[in-house]
């Protein structure tokens, strides 16, 4: 689908009339799911890319209010919502726009005081009253689910690895996440906690965005910035401030190979990879 600065301007004209002379402007980086557009100086415009992203919008507009106002880093807060209209079928929402740098473009400098940080973040997250909230499922892409829902394409990927011992490695990691079976009370789970979701200001953490895959249910999913983004002291500083159990982590361990053994053909992937195969 076609989704772009003239779409944006028509929607904006039929459904959102004291903000159709702002400038729109695409960003830099508009996502996957979503295509981000910037409105003025401080709004954005997110649109759904595909009807499967679509669910997200009612649970973005219903939760994130609830959410933000009981976090101390800022998120994604919606004060608008459009429908569908010029040709474009689905619901979409305008934001307030959150100023930041994602890490993965310039990393913090004190990686050990940033993944202290990110983990208070998850901390104060998975601490707020989940009653009520979306249980894991479709919407959440079965993030905060089992990962039984992804033990077919995760034993079909391991047969793709090159060399015995790295698919014995994986089968072996597989087999232990889903035996870490999580009982505990459903709590609030981001679902995509990766470095262009994470935005920084003078190297400390800014804000915490596109919660599309949020939800309420077993927060191990988290926890694979462990892996993509830190190692030695500030992988060891964030598990010490998220302190959870060996099960999660192994459950976490488990969603870390899932995601790169699907996205293998990306270097970054494959590093994850090799770390997560070396015994």
């Amino acid at each position: 689908m076609e989704i772009d600065v003239a779409l944006v301007r028509a929607l904006l004209a039929e459904q959102f009339p004291r903000w159709a002379g702002l400038p729109v402007r695409p960003v830099e980086r508009s996502g996957w799911d979503n295509r981000t557009f910037r409105l003025g100086d401080a709004l954005s415009v997110r649109l759904p890319s595909a009807a499967g992203y679509v669910p997200a919008v009612e649970k973005e507009q219903r939760w994130l209010p609830y959410l933000g106002a009981r976090l101390a880093v800022p998120i994604p807060v919606p004060v608008g919502r459009g429908g569908p209209g010029a040709g474009y079928p689905y619901p979409w929402s305008v934001y307030r726009w959150i100023e930041g740098t994602p890490i993965d473009t310039q990393p913090p400098a004190d990686l050990v005081g940033f993944a202290t940080e990110l983990g208070e973040f998850l901390n104060a997250l998975r601490g707020i009253d989940a009653t009520g909230g979306p249980a894991a499922g479709p919407h959440s892409f079965w993030r905060g689910g089992s990962l039984t829902v992804y033990d077919q394409e995760t034993r079909e990927a391991i047969t793709r690895l090159g060399g015995e011992p790295a698919r014995a490695r994986a089968r072996e990691i597989w087999a232990d996440g889903l035996a870490a079976t999580w009982h505990g009370p459903p709590v609030w789970f981001h679902g995509d906690v990766a470095e262009g979701n994470l935005l920084t200001r003078d190297g400390r953490l800014a804000a915490v965005i596109d919660f599309g895959t949020c939800g309420v249910g077993d927060p191990s999913s988290d926890l694979r910035i462990a892996w993509t983004l830190f190692a030695g002291r500030s992988r060891g500083a964030f598990r010490e401030v998220v302190d959870q159990d060996e099960a999660t982590w192994a459950r976490a361990r488990a969603w870390t190979l899932w995601k790169a053994l699907i996205t293998a053909d990306d270097p970054g992937s494959r590093r994850i990879l090799d770390e997560l195969l070396q015994r």
